[in-house]
């Protein structure tokens, strides 16, 4: 089986939008695209290439992959030549429900992303990574599609954007695999499927004639 990682760059307050540059994404007046470049380090290279140092096809939203394509196929034989061969060589799957011309090699449409990527989950092949796709990642979290999250969380709060998760999160647990702090802040993380949300109570057993009055209160507001 293939599993889905997600690879997201959030702020302190879950922010993950346009973190490449002013024009990413300006959706909604979002006025601080590319709050990573400042902060970015070595540390933070070597988890990059770490990441995308397995075998992994590309998973994308419509808008990612139209930044992508408009950068990756014409950026080999610059600084960041290596990437580029290899997303440039590999598969991408883009999520759309609108028609798309799927420019770049390699390409492949996904109309039913939910429907499409639990089937392709299903087959032999390499991960399937994403980059950035915040309206894609609601459809892979409501649908329980996740078995790994890498975040790399940057020391800056936004204040508004697209966030990595949202409402229509299916609840799931995860646990910590690998942790690491660069020199510049920032807190990078690898979680991994822990099957299903454990709860427990720190509440006294039995509860005070306080605690029973609250709880009651609780329930009648709603």
């Amino acid at each position: 089986m293939r599993k889905v990682i997600v690879g997201a760059m959030v702020s302190l307050d879950g922010v993950m939008q346009a973190p490449g540059g002013p024009e990413e994404d300006p959706t909604g007046g979002f006025g601080y695209g590319g709050w990573v470049a400042p902060i970015v380090d070595e540390v933070f290279g070597e988890e990059i290439d770490r990441m995308f140092g397995q075998p992994f096809d590309l998973l994308l939203g419509r808008k990612t992959y139209e930044i992508f394509a408009a950068h990756w196929p014409y950026a080999e034989d610059g600084p960041d030549d290596s990437i580029a061969k290899t997303f440039n060589s590999i598969n991408k799957y883009v999520a759309t429900r609108k028609g798309l011309d799927l420019t770049w090699q390699g390409s492949v449409a996904l109309n039913d992303a939910a429907a499409d990527i639990a089937r392709l989950k299903q087959e032999d092949g390499p991960a399937l990574v994403t980059q950035g796709s915040s309206d894609l990642l609601q459809t892979l979290f409501a649908n329980d599609l996740v078995d790994q999250i890498n975040v790399f969380t940057f020391p800056v709060v936004l204040g508004h954007g697209k966030k990595l998760f949202g409402n229509g999160t299916k609840p799931a647990a995860f646990k910590l695999a690998a942790s690491r702090i660069s020199p510049s802040g920032i807190v990078i993380g690898r979680y991994v499927r822990d099957g299903k949300v454990a709860t427990g109570d720190f509440a006294m057993d039995p509860p005070t004639p306080a605690e029973i009055a609250r709880r009651d209160k609780m329930r009648q507001e709603g």
